[in-house]
């Protein structure tokens, strides 16, 4: 396997890899059609994700988290638990996709990159999310989810197409997330004149 393979290999398990980050199963699914649809060649350990049991259950747990965010309350619950998840989802779904690479190697990648980018992007949606809930008493959140969906799905959808473009993408979103988040914290932080 040239390193431009390697690259890509690991691009597309970090690309699925923060797609987890926004929902946890939505990545999961769309792996596992590609794989059983023969596009998109898994790790040998993980070939129980290319088969027809393993789609159903993902399509089952996908509509189910789905369809949760869209309840208040529950939405805030499921952020506690996605959050330390998206780091082991994450850490899976890179080891599932990142092929021919000696085990050590591609465990560390999984680890670092993978569990890496989910736990980073899973926590700035928790916190868009909770800053959702504070400002607008969580009417906001629907359509927070509905962002997430949308992302989790173009993302993973990318990544199968264009991981090394998605790997930037993802890269450069994350960047104004978090300059976005810093500055809405500066501004609830300063204090109001008089």
């Amino acid at each position: 396997m040239s390193d431009f393979d390697i690259a890509v290999s690991v691009a597309l398990g970090i690309g699925l890899a923060a797609a987890t980050g926004l929902r946890l199963f939505l990545p999961f699914l769309v792996a596992s059609l590609a794989a059983y649809s023969g596009h998109l060649p898994l790790s040998e350990n993980f070939a129980w994700l290319g088969t027809l049991p393993a789609v159903i259950l993902l399509s089952v747990a996908t509509v189910v988290e789905i369809l949760a965010y869209y309840i208040p309350g529950i939405d805030n619950l499921l952020d506690a638990l996605a959050t330390p998840a998206a780091f082991v989802a994450g850490t899976i779904v890179s080891a599932a996709v990142i092929t021919d690479l000696p085990p050590l190697v591609k465990w560390a990648a999984a680890v670092i990159a993978g569990g890496g980018i989910a736990g980073l992007t899973q926590s700035v949606t928790a916190i868009t999310r909770a800053k959702s809930t504070a400002f607008t008493g969580g009417l906001g959140n629907p359509a927070v989810a509905t962002v997430e969906l949308g992302g989790s799905l173009l993302v993973s959808l990318l990544a199968l197409a264009a991981p090394l473009l998605t790997l930037a993408a993802i890269i450069l979103v994350l960047w104004l997330a978090l300059r976005w988040l810093r500055r809405v914290s500066r501004s609830g932080k300063q204090p109001s004149k008089v």
